[in-house]
């Protein structure tokens, strides 16, 4: 007879948990190579990942020992997330200050911070894509697609994601310590690998499309800078325990867990899997570890590359060229302490009174465009934060309000929910531009299927993590949404 789950599965709760990142090592150059090419690099990635589950043997898992108590440990946890929550949000009326982001600079920084994250969201489960005949796939499957919209732009996560970085000026984070690319490498790496890690992806799903309390505040914050938080409400919505993300992942697993073979050795696998959210930067330690002085002086020393070489020898600070001040990164401290000592920059007032800020922004500024509106922000709150106190928050209507405003004078602040209406497989003619003619081509290709597994694995080639964005990216998902169930 097969043991009982029930029996056999413990689960250990007694070790202490290792500190994040301990799958630090070749996660961003790993990220990056299976972003690109993920053909040729997928057994690296999975002899990572191999070492990342070693690494969380150790750290414990709330999961309950028994599937049967799945709902209810949901339902329990979400309970939970929202009695914290309104806690907050009565201290909050209550005149307790902002819990996570000191400025909009820091809120803004998050954002970069947690880039590689999002930039890859939902690709854990790309793998699923190929089981669009077995139903009980379905539930990760519709979860994939709900990550990508469904092929609607207006939805599509990393679409949104993307746009936020723009709007904002946010680049670089290709740079980021290799810690902030862990989650990343995970996903991309379980996603190109599913065949052998089943067990670990719904794990991780499970554990992954739980609703966390941080979200909800970091939602909550970011309005209050006037930064669109749209899309971590969207999975305060999307990741629901009554019908979301997270009442699907509980399914998958009662549907998946194998009736003839090893469950227990299965669930520990399960475990597994949800036991990798653990590794790598997360949310509160990317706001815990943000320094205002640190990140300007990082900005400062990525222009000196440039700038070193770029300034006259009249303007000198403390006797020196700016030139020779940049010759260093090191320097950049120092740099700034004589900017402030010469009367450059006044801490602690408003920006219009540093000469340093005139040069960058004004209607004749002779430095226009060197910073991005995000450097800008690093630049402006350092200014007028005064060493040693905290930063006053700089006055600005929350973005809700700002969209009412537009709406006030006529703007359309108004998300559009609409994409090119195309047939599903319809022949249509050529249109002028590449991207008219590439949709064409991909219509064109699925009418000529011999048949719908043909046509289906054609269409998940374009739904990849690093292409289900883009115009034939997001064509090929909706495609596939209509054909998924027909």
């Amino acid at each position: 007879m097969m043991p009982s789950l029930d029996n056999a599965v413990a689960v250990p709760r007694q070790a202490q948990p290792q500190a994040r990142g301990s799958a630090e090592g070749r996660a961003r150059e790993l990220y990056f190579a299976l972003y690109a090419d993920p053909l040729n690099t997928a057994r690296a990635g999975e002899a990572w990942l191999r070492e990342q589950i070693a690494a969380v043997q150790d750290i414990p898992a709330d999961l309950p020992p028994t599937l049967a108590q799945l709902p209810a440990w949901i339902e329990a946890r979400s309970e939970a997330v929202g009695i914290q929550y309104r806690e907050y949000l009565a201290a909050r009326k209550g005149g307790a200050p902002l819990r996570y982001f000191h400025t909009k600079a820091h809120a803004l920084n998050f954002i970069k911070s947690v880039a590689p994250t999002k930039l890859v969201d939902g690709s854990w489960l790309y793998g699923m894509l190929r089981h669009w005949d077995s139903p009980d796939f379905h539930p990760l499957i519709k979860t994939y697609l709900e990550e990508l919209g469904e092929g609607a732009p207006s939805k599509n996560h990393v679409t949104i994601y993307r746009k936020l970085l723009a709007t904002h000026g946010i680049d670089g984070w290709e740079q980021l310590s290799d810690d902030h690319f862990v989650q990343g490498a995970i996903q991309l790496a379980l996603g190109h690998n599913a065949e052998r890690f089943l067990p670990e992806v719904i794990g991780f799903n499970l554990g992954y499309e739980q609703l966390p309390l941080h979200l909800l505040i970091t939602s909550y914050e970011l309005n209050e800078f006037g930064i669109d938080p749209y899309y971590f409400q969207l999975h305060v919505t999307v990741d629901n325990a009554a019908t979301g993300h997270a009442q699907k992942a509980v399914q998958a697993l009662l549907d998946l867990m194998p009736q003839v073979g090893d469950r227990a050795a299965f669930y520990k696998r399960v475990l597994d899997g949800y036991r990798l959210n653990e590794l790598g930067a997360s949310t509160n330690s990317v706001i815990a570890g943000f320094d205002l002085q640190d990140e300007l002086v990082n900005i400062l020393a990525q222009k000196s590359t440039v700038g070193k070489n770029m300034h006259s020898d009249y303007c000198r600070v403390a006797g020196r060229s700016v030139n020779d001040w940049l010759a260093e990164p090191g320097q950049i401290p120092g740099f700034l302490s004589a900017l402030e000592s010469a009367g450059w920059i006044k801490r602690g007032e408003e920006v219009a009174n540093s000469r340093f800020w005139r040069l960058i922004e004004g209607e004749r500024a002779e430095m226009f465009g060197v910073f991005s509106s995000y450097e800008q922000q690093v630049l402006r709150d350092w200014i007028v934060s005064v060493p040693g106190t905290a930063v006053k928050p700089e006055r600005t209507l929350t973005w809700r309000a700002r969209q009412r405003t537009l709406d006030n004078l006529g703007g359309h602040a108004e998300r559009s929910t609409s994409f090119p209406e195309r047939g599903l497989i319809r022949r249509r003619a050529a249109r002028d531009t590449e991207s008219d003619n590439e949709l064409g081509l991909l219509e064109q290709r699925v009418a000529a299927a011999a048949g719908k597994p043909e046509a289906m694995a054609l269409l998940l080639e374009l739904m990849t993590p690093a292409n289900h964005h883009g115009a034939a990216g997001l064509m090929a998902t909706r495609m596939y949404t209509q054909l998924l169930d027909s």
